[in-house]
């Protein structure tokens, strides 16, 4: 007996048990799951990013419930359910790696994603009136800007939108900051959109260094909320307070941070 069928039997059993006994899981829809969806997967990448693999296995098994909670919504909705779930995702699996499961060769990952890329956008076919499907349909409008930036460089990408070297985008990174100062010393009203190209070109470059920006963002939010944090509890147990202390007394705060 596969224990893996064992335990996903068994959480969908509880999943039907709650959803009939429970006032709270019976009040929820596809719309009061969602925000609770969105707040579960930052929590995975949070444990994802403190590599605790502990909490990931646990924030993998909140996901997995939002899983299951939606295909039995979804079965009561007679529209579909786990089992369809399941069988839609292996379907799209098998045809969008047709180097597994078909005669098509590959040499790299490379051309594994521009084949995914391309083999998506032939499932899509036309769209009426509004002309042929876009690369960029399958971005999701309410990603974090950052994320979003990413995606679509990465789809651009798999069509082979994009630069040859890493050196050309970082001569795109001085030219678009460069503009940004040109902007901002003749006080133009263009700063914000010259801001906005610098990042996407740094979302870019850091791209070419296969660093995810959004990660390395976080990390360093977080290495700042441990200095600053630890300026404030230091400087506290010498009688300062923040707001009365110059730049460059807390700064010596800030440095021995750096060393704690």
């Amino acid at each position: 007996m596969d224990l893996r069928l064992v335990a996903f039997d068994r959480l969908l059993t509880i999943m039907d048990d709650l959803r009939e006994k429970c006032p709270w899981d019976k009040k929820q829809t596809l719309e009061t799951l969602r925000p609770l969806t969105i707040e579960e997967t930052y929590e995975l990448g949070d444990a994802i990013l403190n590599n605790d693999l502990s909490e990931i296995k646990n924030e993998l098994g909140d996901i997995l419930l939002h899983i299951v909670f939606y295909a039995k919504i979804g079965a009561e909705k007679k529209a579909f359910d786990i089992a369809d779930v399941c069988n839609s995702i292996c379907e799209k699996l098998i045809r969008r790696h047709p180097h597994i499961y078909g005669d098509v060769t590959v040499k790299d990952d490379t051309e594994v994603k521009a084949n995914w890329e391309k083999i998506k956008l032939a499932e899509k076919g036309g769209n009426g009136e509004n002309g042929p499907p876009s690369v960029l349909d399958g971005v999701p409008r309410g990603l974090p800007s950052m994320v979003k930036a990413i995606r679509i460089q990465d789809k651009a990408r798999g069509v082979g939108f994009d630069w040859d070297h890493r050196d050309q985008v970082w001569e795109k990174v001085n030219e678009e900051l460069a503009e940004l100062k040109h902007e901002v010393d003749t006080a133009s009203t263009k700063q914000a959109d010259e801001l906005g190209d610098l990042l996407f070109s740094i979302v870019n470059y850091a791209r070419f260094l296969s660093i995810d920006p959004d990660e390395a963002l976080e990390r360093t939010n977080r290495k700042f909320i441990q200095r600053f944090q630890y300026l404030e509890r230091e400087s506290a147990k010498d009688g300062k307070k923040l707001g009365e202390m110059t730049l460059a007394e807390m700064d010596l705060y800030w440095e021995r941070a750096k060393l704690a």
